[in-house]
């Protein structure tokens, strides 16, 4: 599991370097940590509800598939539904246009990874 930069480290503060002369390098540090990608690919094609995010990745923990669920929807990158008339009432994630931007442009990444390192 990885530990909380110090706000006064060298880490941190090479990591705000880094983040203000390349926004890409931003963008890498919000979609980069793990399952991100993968939940939201899940998402995307149709697996909606945390009880079946969690059937298809049995080996992620219940901690973590809630802190990513609740970090793609702050980034934008999916929505988060709650379905009142059930008992219980039902959370349902679907991904968001920018969610499916990214997944795009992921795929040509995985493509491009696929052609060049294979």
């Amino acid at each position: 599991m990885a530990t909380k930069v110090k706000e006064c480290s060298s880490n941190a503060y090479n990591l705000q370097v880094l983040a203000t002369s390349c926004e890409v390098n931003e963008v890498l540090e919000k979609i980069g940590s793990r399952w991100k990608m993968q939940i939201l690919h899940s998402i995307a094609h149709g697996t909606q509800q945390f009880s079946t995010l969690k059937k298809a990745f049995p080996s992620l923990s219940d901690q973590v598939l809630g802190k990513r669920l609740k970090e793609l929807v702050e980034y934008g990158l999916i929505n988060k539904a709650i379905v009142e008339d059930t008992v219980p009432p039902q959370t349902i994630y679907s991904a968001t246009s920018k969610g499916t931007a990214l997944l795009s442009i992921i795929h040509d990444l995985h493509m491009w990874g696929m052609k060049e390192w294979d």
